[in-house]
């Protein structure tokens, strides 16, 4: 099932293959706080000049994604996507005078904490912008160190709502839409399968909590009882109190809100007689288990992921592996959140070319033009596309792989996808067909 938003909050009805209908939108949940008094507001930007002088920029972007850490899966489709697009920008370099050099880092996790060498590492080589982290737990523990150093912090995948209200000098934003969305799609699916009592496995950090917060609120309002919330720290290994603590209270269905600690909890909830199609996964978490349990384990668990489906993508997909084995690189084995890298990397360079410029406040003052939320720009669907718009004095709306995007004024995506997933019986996942 796929569901496309250009809102965050509201109503679900299932019919079908199931069909969700949302209303609100995350501008509205802001508050007055995060927005910084010199930023560039909407109506500012859209009013700027167009650019008519266009020289040489040397644009160089750093990466924070998890090369090691409880995330590390997402790693490899999440660099490949920089590397994809840092290709197609590159080969365009004759044409705008602009050129990407990426400096490749690892954000770790909250455990082995490799961020606090990397970050200090990459802003020491004057990027103008840091992809990263993945964990949004992760993310907020650089997101001052960055954004004080007046460097954009652009995450592919984070999808806390904290950012959407953080303190960010008007240099933060990400192309995966928060969890009030991924929330609300996933509580009131749980619900239209027929459970009416819900307990949950939480990661105890930005992401698990904020999650859990609106799968809660959605399963509650569509008649749903949740009876067990049960929380455990990052770095934990062991979880049998906590599958003990929601099992207690007999639950139609369980969601398993954590990374890959999910390689121990299945386990567990599956020797206490737990059956597949009363789990259900999340984005963090939401990965091929081929290698890691018995045959049909989860054959019938279901899980959400923002984004598209690889078939919604299915251009791009082949494009991209014919990329990685091009440039020497393992094959992937999904492609979570790659798209979303690719689009970060891309609308970072848009913005670059559009400011004639490598400092950070200058490149976010046309981040949100670019994706088109605000101006009156002209849709445009790749790098050169886009820069032939700009090259010719005009404004380019960039509408990405994983999503239109469109940011709002405080560096949200206005649109985006959210897909529900079902594991087949060798623990790989496809797209929901209900």
């Amino acid at each position: 099932m796929m569901v496309r938003s250009r809102t965050l909050l509201g109503a679900a009805a299932f019919t079908g293959v199931a069909a969700l209908a949302l209303a609100g939108c995350s501008s509205d949940s802001g508050s007055d706080d995060a927005a910084d008094p010199e930023e560039t507001t909407s109506e500012e930007t859209a009013a700027l000049e167009p650019t008519t002088e266009f020289g040489d920029v040397s644009l160089k972007v750093g990466t924070a994604l998890p090369q090691t850490g409880d995330l590390a899966f997402l790693g490899p489709p999440e660099e490949a996507g920089v590397a994809y697009a840092q290709k197609l920008i590159n080969d365009y370099t004759g044409e705008t005078g602009l050129d990407l050099d990426v400096v490749w880092g690892d954000s770790g996790d909250l455990v082995n904490r490799a961020f606090e060498t990397e970050i200090p590492r990459l802003l020491g080589e004057d990027v103008s912008a840091i992809v990263g982290a993945a964990s949004s737990g992760v993310s907020l523990q650089f997101l001052d160190q960055v954004v004080g150093a007046d460097v954009i912090q652009f995450s592919p995948a984070n999808t806390s709502d904290a950012f959407t209200t953080a303190d960010d000098n008007g240099l933060y934003f990400r192309t995966a839409p928060s969890d009030v969305l991924q929330g609300e799609v996933l509580g009131n699916f749980i619900a239209s399968e027929g459970h009416q009592t819900l307990g949950m496995i939480v990661l105890n950090d930005a992401y698990g909590t904020g999650l859990a917060k609106y799968v809660t609120e959605s399963f509650e309002a569509a008649g749903g009882e949740v009876v067990a919330n049960t929380t455990f720290n990052p770095g934990d290994t062991t979880f049998t109190s906590q599958v003990s603590e929601v099992l207690a209270e007999d639950p139609d269905a369980i969601v398993v809100l954590t990374f890959d600690q999910a390689k121990t909890i299945v386990p567990n909830l599956v020797d206490e007689g737990v059956t597949a199609d009363q789990m259900y996964f999340v984005d963090g978490n939401l990965a091929d288990y081929s290698a890691d349990f018995p045959e049909g384990t989860l054959e019938g668990a279901k899980g959400t992921y923002p984004g598209p489906t690889p078939e919604q993508v299915q251009q791009w997909v082949d494009d991209l592996e014919a990329f990685v084995e091009e440039d020497g690189r393992d094959k992937l084995k999904d492609f979570t959140y790659g798209p979303e890298s690719y689009d970060a990397t891309n609308l970072i360079a848009l913005a670059a070319l559009r400011a004639q410029s490598t400092e950070g406040p200058e490149i976010a003052k046309y981040l949100q033009e670019v994706s088109g939320g605000s101006g009156e720009g002209e849709k445009c669907e790749s790098f050169a596309d886009c820069a032939d718009i700009i090259l010719g004095g005009g404004i380019a709306d960039y509408d990405g792989v994983s999503s239109p995007v469109t940011f709002d004024d405080v560096g949200d995506p206005t649109e985006g996808f959210i897909n529900i997933y079902e594991y087949g019986a060798d623990n790989t996942y496809a797209p929901y067909e209900g």
